[in-house]
Parts: C-alpha cells; structure tokens; sequence
C-alpha cells in the first residue's frame, strides 16, 4: 500500500501463499500505516487511529491491474493494493490512492478522465545510503562535479546506473522515454510516458522506490528531497489534462493558447485554487526551501504558454496540448498531487471561472500576483480553511492531512539545527 509520505509499505510474502489466500481474501496491516510521521513514530492527533483505538488493523485489497514482475528483485512479483477497512467496511478516506480514487469518480460525473505524467528529479551520490548515514548526510560526494544539464559527455560515467534503471522499470512494466542531466551535482531526471491518472501514480511509486533499491544494489544512493542542499531542488513538474468519453482532448479548442471553454476552466480553477490545495504538492517542511525567486522553482501564481517563470505552463499541441504544474517538488504524494489537480479543475468547471490574462513575460516581476505558500505552515493555514477542500476531499480527509502538517511542524520546531549551531555556537 501507498503510505501518507508516497512510500511503499507492506509484506513479503511466499508465492503460493499469496495465490492460495491473499488474491481472494487480501491481507492486514496496522492502521498506523496511516497515521505515523515520516519515522515510523506512533503519533497523536488522527481520529482512525490511536492508542485509544487500540491501532487495529486495515484490510489491503490487492489491485491485481497492477501486479508486474520486479527485475530488480529477480524471482520477485509487486502488487499495489486499496485499502480498506477490515470486515467489508469500505475504502479507507485517508488512503492516497482512494483520494486520487474518489476525485476520478468525480471527474467521471461529468463524462472526463484524467491524464498525467510526473517528472521526478533526485540527486545521485557516490556514497552508499550506510555511509551517507554514518556521515549524518553530510560531506558527500555528487556522481558529477558540476552542472550536467542536458550535457551527454558529463553523464556519460552515471549512464550504465541511469541505463539499468531504464531498462529494468521498463521490465517492470513502465515506458521509459528519456534520461537527462540536471543543474544540481550529480542531478538526473528520468522520463516515462504520460499516462491514465491512476497509473501515472502508481508508476510513480514504484519507480520512485525501485530507482532507491537499484541504487543501493550498486553502492550509491540518490535522493528525492525538495531541496537536499543550497543549489537547485528536485523537482516533480506533473503534466496534466483532461480527455473526454471518446478518449479526445476536452481542453483544446479555439481561445487563448489553443484551449476550449472546458481548457480555460481547468486552468482558471487550478490558479485559483492552488495555494489552499497547496499541502498536497509540498507537504514537507523542505518542500518549501526549493521555492526561490529567480529560480525554475515557481514562487508566482501564474499561466504562460512554454513560459517556465509561471507556475502552470501550457506545452503541447493538438491531441497533446496539456498543462504542466512546476510547483511540486520530488517529495510530493503523487496520488494527493494529482488529485489535488483534478478537484481545482473541477472547481473551475463547476464554477465557470474565466481564465486571467496569460503571463508572456518573467513571472517574478508580477507583484499582483499570488504567490506560492512560502512555509509549511502558511500552506496548511490554507488548507484548513479551504472550503474547496472540504468540498472536495471531506472534512476527516481534511483533518488528517492537517494534523500530518502541524506533526511535521512540531517536530521541525523542536530540531536545533546545523544554522543554528553554525551561527550561534562561538559566537553568541
């Protein structure tokens, strides 16, 4: 099952076993799963579960759609589940893929599915995850010393991993289209094809987490953090759009930048709902590091077309005409991104919204604009009070996801961290 953070958790189990048993009645897991921070600790404030609820069990429901065989792992098969509660009790609210489920049946009311494709950056090192923890993930050494975007000759010494890694998701089932370098040290991003929204996110997992275990396999170690140090973050740029029941684009048409009526909606109803949606495309206390004027890390909230100042950039043409949202970094929950997504798209349907004037400038120098949650904190005062939110997700999703914030805000509150002690240590 797909953890609050966007993990993979579950169990291992014996091949027979799981034909004999888990295809027909699933398995169990604690319902913890749902209601821990990001280091397992059991913690206060989630109504379905809790001390006083005795942490009982969910029920996974394995998605046989999405059974594939791992190369990685050889002899070894991956199923992703829906979770439910135990007994027939029906899909669990908070669960990632039910959320990104329920807004799929919304978008179906209204006869439109979803499309998506995420392109997550991570940082590659030459250190293996046991000595980048020894070191405190201080003092590495980056696969590349300098800026290798789009370069062929600087990535050329990291291509036997980036080419395994290809190759063995495209063995797991996904379409691998392209590998680049990026501005950080020893920074790639590794593209696959635009997708079914539910597919997309699961695509997503599994390569996320199967690109760490090929790492690891190879004696490095890469990262998906927002901004794992001062120079560029990872980003997770996710292209978007919307297709009718004949499976043609609903978004294209005669108005600005080749959008219909139902293209200008969803992109009005992005805009405007983006920065109290803003918790389910940075929901980390480092997320928001990676947001820096100046920067291809949007602070602005604006459209262009192939204008990457903006935070929606409209790109392709014809069938392919889509948006590309640049506010999500590599940290982000693709399952709450893309649902995030698809219910600011429907805002706009439902409420007609008219589409502001394209920015054909630099984005930046637009101070009327609004911005980009610039903390943690901001972004969930704004999800609380979004009546968008409630409407869209329900008020106990909505109050999960608020208290995973303030939990991730407790605890960075409490951290003494290398700033503080850098600065203050000998001379305060």
């Amino acid at each position: 099952m797909v953890d609050m953070q966007g993990r993979l958790q579950g169990k291992r189990f014996h091949a027979p076993f799981f034909l004999d048993q888990v295809v027909e009645h699933g398995s169990e897991g604690c319902d913890y799963l749902l209601a821990v921070d990001v280091d397992m600790n059991t913690v206060d404030g989630y109504a379905m579960s809790s001390w006083e609820r005795g942490y009982g069990d969910l029920a996974m429901r394995p998605d046989l759609d999405t059974l594939r065989r791992i190369p990685w792992q050889p002899g070894t098969a991956l199923v992703l589940a829906d979770v439910e509660w135990p007994g027939g009790g029906g899909p669990v609210p908070a669960s990632p893929r039910q959320i990104l489920r329920r807004q799929l049946d919304r978008l179906a009311e209204h006869g439109l599915s979803a499309y998506a494709g995420t392109e997550l950056e991570f940082v590659l090192f030459d250190d293996s995850y046991e000595q980048a923890r020894r070191r405190g993930y201080r003092d590495l050494t980056p696969a590349t010393g300098h800026n290798v975007d789009y370069t062929l000759l600087d990535t050329a010494g990291v291509e036997p991993l980036l080419r395994r890694i290809r190759n063995e998701m495209a063995g797991a089932g996904l379409t691998p289209e392209s590998a680049k370098g990026e501005c950080n040290l020893g920074q790639y991003e590794i593209a696959f094809r635009y997708d079914a929204a539910l597919t997309c996110a699961d695509h997503h997992v599994v390569y996320k987490n199967g690109a760490k275990e090929i790492a690891a396999q190879e004696g490095r170690s890469l990262t998906f953090m927002a901004k794992p140090n001062a120079r560029e973050g990872n980003s997770c740029h996710i292209h978007f759009s919307l297709r009718d029941e004949s499976g043609a684009s609903a978004m294209l048409g005669d108005g600005p930048a080749h959008l219909g009526v139902t293209g200008q909606r969803v992109l009005a109803g992005l805009l405007a709902t983006m920065r109290e949606l803003s918790l389910f495309s940075a929901p980390n206390v480092n997320s928001y590091k990676r947001y820096q004027p100046g920067s291809f890390a949007p602070t602005v909230l604006r459209w262009g077309v192939d204008n990457r100042t903006c935070a929606l950039r409209v790109v392709g043409h014809g069938q392919g005409l889509r948006v590309e949202n640049r506010v999500p970094g590599a940290d982000v929950n693709p399952y709450l991104a893309i649902a995030g997504l698809i219910a600011g798209a429907l805002h706009g349907i439902e409420q007609e919204l008219e589409l502001p004037d394209e920015c054909a400038g630099n984005a930046y120098d637009d101070s009327t604009a609004d911005r980009v949650p610039a903390t943690l904190r901001e972004a969930a005062t704004a999800w609380e009070s979004s009546a968008v939110a409630r409407d869209a997700f329900g008020a106990d999703v909505v109050a999960h996801y608020a208290n995973q914030a303030a939990v991730e805000l407790t605890a960075f509150d409490a951290a003494v961290t290398d700033w503080e002690l850098a600065r203050g240590f000998e001379r305060l």
